[in-house]
């Protein structure tokens, strides 16, 4: 074998980068090292890597784009030797890259990481948040090691329920349903509707109102959850949503109210998804057992319970 482990860091690098300036501050490395690496990957594999652009950095050929989902796999499985070393001194130890739906990202990654970290401090966690096909895309190709997100039913990858997210009704708290304690779909047929336009969420909420025979009035609509939390506490509608902050203030400083809605509609379900193909580290294992103890349907970190 004529090419190293640090060869395929700077080509990864400055794949994820497009750019072999951004790359070398990233891995603190002299860009003409970069550009030596590629070049003699390029010429050890006999394929062009990176298209070069003048003044407007690289891009990746599609060998190069398949060859870089490889390197990120060799790389991790290179990185866990150290977890292997860690089995025998039974140490969780190592990275660990953590994704979460960006719904309730805000909510369940701050707590969830920060306990862990306190029973696990050589485990160097990242966290990132994403919407949910960029998840599972980055799980795929070994960019996030796990991801919290709803349920995949993909054969390449594995999904452990954790908790059902039971779809409320979002309403400002001055609106005159907003005791009702309870409501159907159906009560709220003539009120403005303000979409949280996400993939997936945008269809599962439509999807009620299908079910129940009528057309949302949308009035607004916001890929940002606070954004519709926002819009909904200020009048302009109300919102279905399934995570539930415990805070029932809104950043524009207006005050919600959450609803039961009465309805025979599934709940989401919450879970855990990692890759089918790629062995865990101890701190994956360790982190997924860290979350079946810490989430449940009854009691999710940042959430308010039913």
């Amino acid at each position: 074998m004529r090419f190293t482990l640090k060869q395929l860091t700077y080509f990864v690098a400055a794949g994820e980068a497009n750019s072999i300036t951004v790359a070398s501050e990233r891995v603190h490395i002299s860009q003409p090292s970069i550009s030596s690496a590629i070049s003699q990957l390029e010429a050890e594999f006999g394929v062009q890597l990176f298209y070069r652009h003048h003044a407007q950095g690289l891009s990746l050929t599609p060998a190069g784009q398949r060859l870089l989902v490889a390197a990120r796999n060799l790389l991790h499985q290179a990185e866990s030797l150290h977890d292997l070393a860690g089995e025998i001194t039974t140490t969780v130890a190592g990275p660990l890259r953590v994704g979460a739906f960006r719904t309730f990202a805000p909510l369940i990654l701050p707590d969830l990481c920060v306990n862990f970290a306190d029973l696990h401090p050589k485990v160097a966690i990242e966290m990132f948040e994403d919407d949910e096909a960029e998840l599972v895309a980055k799980v795929r190709s070994a960019e996030l090691d796990i991801a919290l997100t709803y349920e995949q039913r993909d054969i390449d990858l594995k999904f452990e329920q954790l908790a059902l997210l039971p779809t409320y009704v979002l309403m400002p708290a001055r609106h005159g349903l907003a005791r009702s304690g309870s409501l159907k779909l159906k009560d709220l047929a003539e009120q403005p509707f303000v979409l949280l336009d996400l993939p997936v969420s945008r269809e599962y909420f439509l999807s009620l109102f299908t079910k129940v025979g009528i057309t949302p009035r949308i009035v607004a609509r916001s890929a940002q959850p606070e954004t519709v939390r926002s819009l909904v506490a200020s009048g302009l509608g109300f919102s279905l949503l399934t995570a539930r902050p415990k805070s029932l203030t809104a950043l524009n400083g207006g005050e919600l109210a959450y609803l039961y809605l009465d309805d025979d509609f599934p709940p989401m379900k919450l879970g855990m998804v990692t890759a089918g193909n790629i062995r865990k580290t101890r701190a994956v294992e360790a982190f997924e057992e860290h979350c079946r103890k810490s989430v449940s349907t009854h009691s999710i970190p940042g959430m308010m319970n039913w």
